[in-house]
């Protein structure tokens, strides 16, 4: 089997029209993720069970997309920092800049890791669980506003395919 050569970089390619880059899946699935987020995190700040001072930050743009990567893998019980980068795709400086805050803000906490005297572990806090349920509501009437805007059998396509393609 052969593999065709490829053009040399001062030769003229064909990128006559260049409309692609803007309608490329990559792109749509980031506009898509920005757009479902910022939705989020503004019903997240009406929410009555979030405390005030955190929806006023979330009103004021102070919460961001990379915070809701702690409320999106944090786990229950509390995660390890390692951990927690891991599944959220983030260095562990970013992570631990992200940790810091939220725990300013009362969110979570850091608290000894029973299996690893060495370890700490971060764990929501009482203020954080309330956090959660409000990033749950506002997850699920953003899905639902999603399923209004493009139709029920269009909704279920978009997330089987999601689903098979992240995994």
């Amino acid at each position: 089997m052969s593999i065709a050569p490829r053009s040399h970089p001062s030769e003229p390619t064909n990128l006559t029209d260049d409309r692609w880059r803007e309608t490329h899946l990559g792109r749509l699935l980031g506009h898509a993720m920005r757009r479902f987020d910022e939705r989020v995190l503004n019903l997240m700040a009406g929410n009555e069970g979030v405390p005030l001072a955190l929806a006023n930050l979330a009103s004021r743009d102070q919460i961001s997309a990379a915070h809701v990567h702690i409320t999106r893998h944090l786990a229950l019980e509390g995660s390890r920092l390692t951990d927690l980068c891991k599944a959220a795709g983030m260095s562990k400086q970013a992570m631990g800049d992200l940790v810091d805050q939220c725990a300013a803000w009362g969110l979570v906490e850091r608290l000894p890791d029973p299996l690893d005297a060495r370890a700490k572990r971060v764990a929501f806090t009482p203020v954080g669980l309330a956090w959660l349920q409000a990033f749950k509501d506002a997850v699920a009437q953003a899905e639902a506003e999603f399923k209004e805007a493009v139709g029920q059998d269009v909704a279920t396509v978009v997330a089987l395919g999601l689903e098979a393609y992240a995994h």
